[in-house]
């Protein structure tokens, strides 16, 4: 992993978390117990906080960042899937951000929301918990009880935990 202090804020990488060795943290970064940042993620934390909460996971070649004073949160178990943009955003619990989605500055991303991918959700939109969000500008759907959307939401967490694990234990690299 790549880490970068800047203005005398430091990544905070909890020991049990993982980070793969191509993905690059900057400067007031948290990363908490059990989570997971993949291959070539950049987490920019110059003008705020970057915070990816316990078990949460951002996927191969996402982007985190944010502006001045506007926290860019991932929350305990959410995922942030392959090549999205988070910036200045909050995902809830156990939230899903599908791949190539985008969401911008003061968003709120209710617990176990699936955003689909390829979405952009605009600056400031708040979504309740447990809806399907789609669209560009993306808006909520439905209700996800009961649908193909809630198993991911369930399903994704642990995977990303278990394959975290995985990783830790057997990824070995080639000269």
């Amino acid at each position: 992993m790549h880490l970068y202090a800047l203005d005398g804020a430091s990544p905070r990488v909890h020991a049990d978390a993982f980070v793969a060795p191509t993905a690059v943290l900057i400067g007031d970064v948290v990363v908490e117990a059990g989570a997971s940042v993949w291959f070539n993620a950049v987490l920019r934390a110059d003008y705020s906080r970057i915070v990816v909460r316990e078990g949460a996971n951002v996927q191969d070649s996402s982007v985190l960042h944010g502006p001045p004073d506007l926290v860019t949160e991932v929350g305990p178990g959410a995922t942030v899937g392959h090549q999205c943009v988070v910036h200045g955003a909050v995902i809830g619990d156990e939230a899903l951000i599908g791949n190539g989605s985008t969401v911008l500055d003061g968003a709120r991303i209710g617990a176990r929301c699936l955003v689909a991918a390829h979405s952009m959700v605009a600056a400031g939109a708040v979504f309740e918990p447990g809806m399907l969000v789609a669209g560009s500008p993306a808006v909520a759907k439905r209700p996800i009880a009961g649908s193909p959307a809630e198993r991911w939401v369930q399903v994704n967490p642990g995977a990303y935990r278990e394959l975290a694990a995985r990783y830790t234990q057997e990824l070995k690299p080639l000269d």
